[in-house]
């Protein structure tokens, strides 16, 4: 799999999910360029159907899936923005399906996913429990397993971001420097950064993770997919491992230019930024492409900056946390 293949197949994914989603702003912040030194845009995805740019990839997966007249059972695994963009998705289009969730998962998230019409199946102890149960679930009722990011047709909803943040910073007579996107399972930034490498070749592209959960940073450092403990963190949306065979990965290795890991206090700290001088309540994951352009200023200086606020889903708890 090649950029190109992926970037063209973009292309075709941005014409078919265009009705079925927001194309979100980019928006210039005034304070946090001066703050930085760079001319900084934000690629307002919080304000994104569901909550998060989950939904891109949710509904090409479905539509892809429609288009072909597969009407599989779909089941998935998911207690945050991947399971709320799935639910919707299905909701929307009428298809019917699963999402596996851990024993534990709070009442707020269940809440939350009951407003679909979509089946809640209770599995295991943790996310990984409740995941493998999915995957075997879907393989014993021939159904589809839709993954949160180690798939072709998620990447490339992902990636619609960047055919947004080409034909927006155009109209603004800008050609971005860099962009900034949060890692997690490296489906956004395998999307975004497959387009953006293929249509602005010197645009950088950035990775940002939390220090508490680096899984991506340190497999591409080991020149493998490695193991590891992740530690809490805010940043919840990109937190945990990455399957064995995740395409994301040589992905991954092929675009990002430059990979940063910033901690939580950097994290919070970005968050309240976005909150205090912009009004947006954003989640954790959100506040890593903020959180790495701070840490990292000088080597931005004067130059034009898209920061990725993927998502919304901060809870009340943390929100107060933040603003005490």
């Amino acid at each position: 799999m090649n950029l190109k293949s992926v970037s063209d197949e973009v292309l075709l994914v941005e014409k078919r999910i265009k009705k079925y989603i927001f194309e979100t702003p980019l928006e210039y912040s005034a304070y946090l360029s001066k703050l930085t030194g760079a001319e900084v845009y934000l690629k307002l995805e919080n304000l994104q159907l569901s909550g998060s740019f989950k939904i891109r990839g949710a509904f090409n997966k479905l539509l892809s899936l429609q288009e072909k007249g597969v009407k599989p059972e779909l089941i998935t695994s998911s207690t945050g923005n991947h399971g709320l963009a799935f639910a919707q998705a299905a909701q929307t289009l009428e298809q019917h399906g699963t999402i596996v969730l851990p024993e534990n998962t709070s009442k707020t998230k269940l809440e939350a996913l009951s407003f679909y019409n979509i089946k809640l199946e209770k599995f295991g102890n943790d996310c990984v429990e409740s995941e493998l149960h999915a995957l075997d679930k879907a393989q014993k009722v021939n159904g589809t397993y839709i993954s949160p990011y180690n798939d072709l047709d998620i990447i490339a909803g992902q990636g619609t971001i960047g055919v947004e943040i080409e034909k927006q910073s155009a109209s603004l007579n800008f050609k971005p420097d860099a962009v900034f996107i949060p890692v997690g399972g490296g489906g956004l930034i395998s999307g975004i950064g497959s387009y953006i490498k293929t249509h602005l070749p010197d645009t950088k592209i950035v990775g940002c993770q939390p220090l508490n959960s680096p899984v991506m940073y340190e497999s591409l450092n080991a020149g493998k997919i490695i193991e590891m403990e992740s530690l809490d963190t805010i940043s919840d949306g990109t937190a945990g491992g990455i399957e064995p065979d995740a395409i994301t990965y040589d992905l991954c290795k092929e675009i990002i230019d430059a990979f940063y890991l910033v901690n939580e206090d950097e994290i919070k700290s970005a968050l309240k930024l976005i909150i205090e001088k912009h009004q947006y309540i954003v989640e954790g994951a959100a506040g890593l492409s903020l959180a790495s352009l701070i840490q990292n200023a000088a080597s931005y200086k004067g130059q034009k900056v898209v920061l990725i606020l993927c998502g919304r889903r901060l809870s009340i708890s943390q929100l107060k946390s933040l603003l005490q």
